[in-house]
């Protein structure tokens, strides 16, 4: 059986959509698929050509039938280091899914179902990586995950193995809304994605850089080609430098002051690089106390990156944007740009519109043309057909810089602990919008205790221990039956039932009998025997404890005035009054030695992460900062 396997790339996502019905005749299904390649392009293009991708930007390919996998509808995208690219897929995918309904979609990554990965403290209990495998899907622009059934009527349509993928789409089709994922699942994707596309522009950074001018003119018909130099530079080696110690391509005797617009990590990537130029470049800096500084370094950075791209192909290249316009989708493409005001009302042959339209050209020639051309063109290779076609004056170039638009604060790069701390919490969601003050005053210490002991309430198992707040609504089921007749098999009712003999046979540790021997037991000997095993055990417990209040460990607890008197009595046996022997056991306030101790160990943790607040945390609560060793 064929299986959908995740992205082998490193850093890249993966996605594929499949038609939930199957065409009746299966000859047409590539045609169709390909049509809503076009609808799809069509209809996202005016947020999908103003996007600047870090390596590779969105695209579609028709992919047949292999297996037990139908044709269907599928793209690649490395995002390199820029995780936002890898949302702002999930985002299109969803609203993709939304847009054409009768189309459902799988998104993973080289981690495999990321998704699942967000949604991580909300899932079911029964959900895990071993059979989440094609159970994830978008469909109506909801997160769908096909469940397991619970009920004999649901055993009839769901799948109790990982269902195949013709599988996934039937109960998708027929039964979506057995399928939808929890409301807080879903709402843990949608807090990731809310505010796409609009939200993109706030991941851009406008920096002035020093240039030459034929980079200048690159990026003016071609914006995105800053994202290929920046990570050329960035990922340069040994031979690639070699090709910058003397310039030809982009001298720097050319060199114009002038906008550029990065997404934040291409700036972050570029600006905390050292990197000296080779003296033979020509690439000089001024000194840093210059206040140009930053645009001269950038711009020498910049340079080197596309040198470096440059360097990396033949000069003889083809010119392949001409077929653009005799492309069969270039029509409908540009008309939903048209009609999605992508050109902002600019008339038809005006240099606004021409800008634009170039950019619309790009987009289509990299995501459409490129991935369906058995030659693609390398960013190396474009550079020099633009700068082959394009003709640009110099002196009207260096007019255009005194009128430059101011650049974007880059403070953002600096970011401060308590700034780290709040962003945390804030991707937590356990960020207070009361003050440190007020938070302090009313802070309630019966709650670090009170959640320890629903902490130590909890079950636990290999897998780790389930945590106080956690969104899980399961029971733990306990059989005391099954519990009490384990307990005497082993320790047996008194001392006298410990016999090696007895725990040699086999058939006394027969624990998965249990079910049928308890169903033979009446519900009054089982209470009775229950009683008895709990007082043995007891007894065991107060020896231990009555031996232990005697040594340091014991002295050390803090106890409470006056406990030990008021539950003092006479045991009418022995004459011996049972508060005299358990005077230090009684007394003992466990709430306060327990709070006591946490305080101490976060103490010492001096403001850094530690086993205190690291267990208090993940069970919610947020002890405040210590303020008594501060001087006022």
């Amino acid at each position: 059986m064929e299986e959908l396997s995740f992205a082998t790339v490193e850093d890249a996502v993966q996605y594929q959509l499949f038609l939930t019905h199957e065409p009746e005749d299966p000859k047409h299904h590539q045609e169709i698929l390909q049509q809503y390649i076009e609808k799809i392009l069509s209809r996202f293009a005016p947020i999908l050509v103003s996007y600047l991708w870090q390596n590779q930007p969105f695209n579609l390919k028709y992919k047949a039938a292999k297996g037990d996998i139908p044709a269907h509808i599928a793209g690649l995208t490395k995002f390199g280091d820029n995780i936002e690219d890898e949302w702002f897929i999930v985002y299109l995918i969803k609203e993709i899914t939304k847009e054409f309904p009768e189309l459902a979609a799988r998104v993973d990554d080289n981690d495999g179902e990321f998704l699942l990965i967000e949604a991580a403290d909300f899932l079911p209990k029964w959900l895990n990586p071993e059979n989440s495998i094609n159970r994830v899907f978008f469909h109506c622009g909801h997160l769908c995950i096909i469940p397991l059934p619970k009920t004999p009527e649901e055993k009839a349509f769901l799948p109790a193995t990982n269902p195949t993928i013709p599988q996934a789409l039937k109960l998708l089709s027929f039964h979506s809304g057995d399928c939808l994922a929890a409301k807080s699942i879903r709402e843990a994707i949608s807090k990731r994605i809310s505010g796409y596309p609009e939200k993109f522009q706030t991941f851009l950074h406008r920096a002035h850089c020093f240039l030459p001018a034929g980079i200048a003119v690159v990026l003016k018909q071609r914006p995105a080609l800053v994202s290929a130099a920046v990570q050329a530079f960035y990922l340069r080696d040994p031979i690639d430098l070699k090709a910058c110690c003397v310039f030809q391509m982009f001298p720097p005797e050319t060199r114009i002051m002038t906008s550029v617009t990065f997404t934040r990590c291409l700036y972050a990537q570029l600006v905390q690089q050292t990197f000296v130029p080779d003296r033979r470049s020509g690439y000089t800096l001024p000194p840093r106390s210059h206040p140009q500084y930053k645009a001269f370094e950038l711009g020498m950075k910049l340079a080197h990156g596309f040198e470096i791209l440059c360097s990396k192909c033949s000069a003889s290249s083809h010119d392949s944007k001409n077929p653009i316009l005799n492309h069969p989708l270039w029509d409908n493409f540009l008309n939903s740009l048209k009609k999605n005001n992508f050109f902002k009302g600019e008339l038809e042959g005006s240099a606004r519109y021409l800008d634009q339209l170039h950019l619309a050209e790009n987009y289509f020639q990299q995501t459409v043309i490129s991935h369906q051309s058995s030659v693609a063109e390398s960013p190396g290779e474009e550079i020099r057909n633009i700068l082959k076609a394009a003709s640009f004056d110099l002196e009207d170039l260096r007019k255009e810089a005194n009128s430059l638009p101011p650049e974007d604060d880059d403070s953002w790069l600096e970011v401060s602990p308590d700034m780290l701390d709040q962003i945390l919490k804030e991707t937590s969601g356990t960020s207070k919008s009361t003050s440190t003050v007020k938070e302090e005053q009313n802070y309630d210490l019966a709650e670090v205790a009170e959640s320890m002991k629903a902490f130590m309430s909890k079950a636990s198992s290999y897998e780790g221990a389930e945590m106080p707040w956690s969104s899980s609504d399961s029971h733990v089921t306990f059989d005391v039956d099954l519990f009490s007749d384990a307990i005497d098999k082993i320790l047996g009712t008194n001392s006298e039932e410990l016999d090696s003999d007895d725990l040699e046979e086999e058939e006394e540790f027969e624990f998965l009998d249990s079910d049928e021997e308890s169903d033979l037991k009446s519900e009054c000997q089982g209470e009775t025997y229950c009683n008895t095993t709990a007082g043995s055990l007891k007894s065991y417990m107060d020896e231990m404890d009555h031996e232990l209040s005697s040594t340091n460990i014991g002295k050390s607890f803090t106890k409470v005035i006056g406990s030990a008197h008021e539950s003092s009595s006479q045991d009418p046996k022995t004459g011996i009054e049972d508060g005299a022997e358990d005077a230090d056991l009684t007394s003992v306030d466990i709430d306060l030695n327990l709070v006591t101790n946490l305080l101490e160990s976060y103490n010492a943790q001096a403001g850094l992460a530690g086993p205190a607040s690291n267990i208090l945390q993940s069970m919610g609560v947020h002890l405040p900062e210590n303020t008594d060793n501060k001087p006022h």
